[in-house]
């Protein structure tokens, strides 16, 4: 989403390390850069102004030109500014004094939050939760059948007026809560009617809504791809019911970034998770910090071990390097490995998290990254027998040909495969036959 703002700001920085030292008038020209960057990026224009006249004061404070690290100085104050205009520190969703919990999600027609309840559903369910979906939006066509099927999809209980109709906002919270304590839930999750704008009487059904379900968490479901329409709406949700926090979806999209960095320091509402994609997974904490990071090509190591950790659990680890230790691990367990990182993400999204990417991105194409990479492996490796999968040096000339044959591609695709598979093979044994440290996969 930020690789153009990336991209401007490591020249800046790349500049500014060539020169050495650095003069307050070389200061003052990144400077200028920088808030063109911002701008470009659709950052909001009083934003981008305060943001870099403070990046000034704390750099002239700091002395910067008379530092022996003056580049590695400024890129500090620049993450610590990103981090302050982010929000500062992680914000977390509100728990009631007595379950349940009751978290409101509202919004613009298309800004997905619908799909945004269930992902919420499932983040929390995985956390500990027991959350509770209502539909409570009568005026899209099948939003309740929507919601209904995802729930079912993700084993997440849902509530919706049997008929259709327009239930009065009394009445369906008075069923909803009602069932959700049925079923013990310690979270309701609300789903309201998206509007093309926010007029008069949009904002009299939505105090409606609000004062009958008396939420704990109003959490405005923002498009990133709107641009400065997000802050905006922001305004005027804000106004409209007192938001507590914002999702900003579509962050894996095109856009330009500004609403991500504008929303907290216009509105003072903390964006409190972010959608990074279309799977029902595809949601996550927003962290001020790890966002910083990766606005400056730094990486998020944090966030891509905690993916990690979703996959790979304590036990498989320690299976998996017995094996290894033992030069048993087999094409099925390479496989594996395939199918376990494939569910972390999109793989073009995975290595942006690593550190130093931002420099190395310009040479390869990302968007080859992704499913077809894990689509040729999978398809060569399951056109083998169970025999060759297990014991892949009885691959011949042949037998290649045939494996080729049945996944829809040739010989050399498969000899790169097996190639992989040996080097990984032989760089998993090393590290736990004790040439090296212990197997730690993907951050353990």
């Amino acid at each position: 989403m930020f690789e153009a703002l990336t991209d401007k700001l490591q020249n800046v920085f790349r500049r500014l390390g060539s020169r050495g030292t650095v003069t307050e008038k070389d200061l003052d020209e990144a400077l200028r850069e920088v808030r063109l960057a911002l701008l470009e990026a659709d950052v909001h224009f009083k934003v981008a102004r305060d943001f870099v006249q403070r990046l000034k004061e704390r750099a002239l404070g700091a002395e910067i030109h008379k530092s022996l690290t003056p580049t590695q100085q400024i890129i500090e104050i620049v993450h610590q500014e990103l981090v302050d205009i982010l929000g500062g520190g992680q914000a977390r969703l509100e728990q009631a004094p007595q379950p349940p919990t009751v978290v409101m999600l509202v919004g613009l027609k298309g800004s997905g939050k619908t799909t945004t309840a269930a992902k919420l559903g499932l983040h929390l369910r995985r956390a500990g939760q027991r959350p509770f979906l209502v539909a409570a939006d009568p005026r899209r066509v099948a939003a309740a059948e929507q919601l209904l099927a995802l729930g079912k999809q993700l084993s997440i209980p849902v509530v919706a007026d049997p008929d259709g109709a327009t239930a009065k906002p009394e009445e369906l919270s008075r069923r909803a809560l009602r069932q959700a304590k049925e079923v013990n839930a310690s979270t309701v999750i609300v789903d309201t009617v998206g509007y093309v704008q926010l007029d008069a009487e949009a904002i009299a059904e939505l105090k409606a809504v609000s004062k009958a379900f008396a939420p704990t968490e109003a959490l405005l479901v923002a498009d990133a791809m709107t641009g400065q329409e997000a802050v905006h709406a922001a305004e005027q949700f804000h106004q409209a019911v007192g938001l507590s926090g914002l999702i900003l979806t579509k962050l894996d999209g095109d856009a330009r970034g500004g609403a991500a960095l504008s929303i907290r320091a216009v509105t003072g509402i903390p964006i409190k998770f972010v959608g990074t994609g279309e799977k029902a997974d595809a949601l996550e904490p927003f962290h001020p910090d790890r966002f910083a990071s990766r606005i400056l090509g730094m990486g998020d190591l944090l966030t891509l071990i905690e993916r990690a950790k979703e996959e790979f659990a304590a036990e498989e680890v320690e299976s998996l390097t017995e094996r290894a230790r033992k030069g048993g691990w087999t094409l099925e367990d390479f496989l594996d490995q395939f199918q376990k990182v494939k569910r972390m993400g999109p793989l073009s999204q995975l290595v942006q998290m690593l550190p130093g990417f931002a420099n190395i991105r310009n040479r390869l194409d990302v968007n080859e990254l992704d499913e077809s990479t894990f689509a040729k492996a999978e398809a060569i490796i399951y056109s083998m027998t169970l025999e060759e999968r297990r014991h892949p040096e009885i691959i011949d000339g042949s037998r290649r040909r045939r494996i080729a044959k049945g996944s829809g591609s040739n010989p050399a695709d498969v000899n790169r495969l097996l190639k992989q598979y040996q080097e990984a093979k032989r760089i998993m044994h090393m590290m736990t036959s004790g040439r090296g440290s212990k197997i730690v996969p993907f951050g353990r």
